[in-house]
């Protein structure tokens, strides 16, 4: 069973930057994916970054150059560098898992993830 535990969401202003870490624990399969999804209010989910085993990325096209995902095997950390933060960006981020590598396909569509962090809300104020 995988175990997802968000940290570092908070509200900044429009402009700002935070860093999201996500620690994993209880995975044993060497090759997998991980990454971020969003939900802002009455919005659908949707995938916004994702890392592979071999450390390919995938963002969705709003945050290309916006959002840096990163990772530390070492630590087991899933990490989301966030700049000039917008308030279309406030929602509730999910850090996510799947086995095998990444769906990217699936994961843009708001699925394709096996298991789930609780979440952990981003509020960006203008």
């Amino acid at each position: 069973q995988v175990q997802l535990v968000e940290s570092g969401g908070g509200s900044v202003q429009a402009g700002g930057s935070l860093r999201l870490s996500c620690s994993v624990s209880g995975s044993t399969y060497s090759n997998y994916c991980m990454g971020w999804f969003r939900q802002a209010p009455g919005k659908e989910r949707e995938g916004v970054a994702a890392i592979d085993n071999n450390g390919n990325t995938y963002y969705a096209d709003s945050v290309k150059g916006q959002f840096t995902i990163s990772q530390d095997k070492a630590e087991k950390t899933l990490y989301l560098q966030m700049h000039s933060l917008k308030p279309e960006d406030t929602a509730v981020y999910y850090c996510a898992w799947e086995k095998f590598g990444c769906s990217w396909y699936l994961w843009e569509q708001g699925d394709g993830a096996e298991y789930w962090g609780k979440g952990i809300q981003v509020t960006i104020s203008s």
